[in-house]
């Protein structure tokens, strides 16, 4: 499920969601078509590229990214990961020594397809509720928090990391295929 927007540059409703969760859908939809801009002709050995022994690569960013959203499905519409689904979001979703020697050798085709995925299944979610539920508050870190904080918190997650892979892109020892 694709937001029906007419441009990427307006936070404004969008068809089949509520209001609030409508401007949270085109904020979300922006940040991510930006992330996907900067991982744009990236080869495998781009994605696995480390800056040092204990940084991040690219394609452990993406699919953190991934692995956060995932955590928020669970969290705030009450699924349950299991299995291979959950030692993978686990993996993504807190990154570090193990995440680097594991997070590797896949092409851009493997980390897209899991974000599209991921997102397809939060918009279809997002979907289904309303104003309401956006708005119900919980606790988030021992403290007061609401689903509206959650799903920001995660593209707000997702925009630090797309920092981060600009900052790797440009200090990438071989060349990108250039941009469109």
């Amino acid at each position: 499920m694709k937001p029906n927007l007419e441009s990427p540059f307006l936070i404004a409703p969008v068809s089949g969601y509520s209001g609030a969760i409508g401007h949270l859908v085109s904020m979300m939809s922006y940040t991510r078509r930006t992330t996907l801009a900067e991982a744009e002709g990236l080869s495998t050995s781009h994605l696995d590229f480390l800056m040092d022994d204990t940084a991040n690569s690219i394609g452990m960013l993406l699919e953190h990214i991934a692995g956060v959203e995932e955590w928020y499905q669970e969290s705030t519409f009450g699924w349950e990961f299991s299995g291979e689904e959950l030692e993978r979001r686990e993996l993504g979703g807190n990154l570090g020594e193990e995440a680097r020697g594991r997070i590797r050798g896949s092409g851009l085709t493997h980390y897209l397809e899991r974000l599209v995925s991921v997102r397809d299944r939060t918009l279809r979610e997002l979907a289904r509720r309303d104003d309401a539920w956006l708005f119900e508050e919980d606790h988030w870190n021992g403290r007061p928090s609401n689903n509206y904080f959650k799903w920001f918190h995660v593209f707000e997650d997702e925009l630090n990391h797309r920092g981060q892979i600009r900052l790797i892109r440009k200090r990438l020892p071989e060349p990108v295929s250039s941009r469109e």
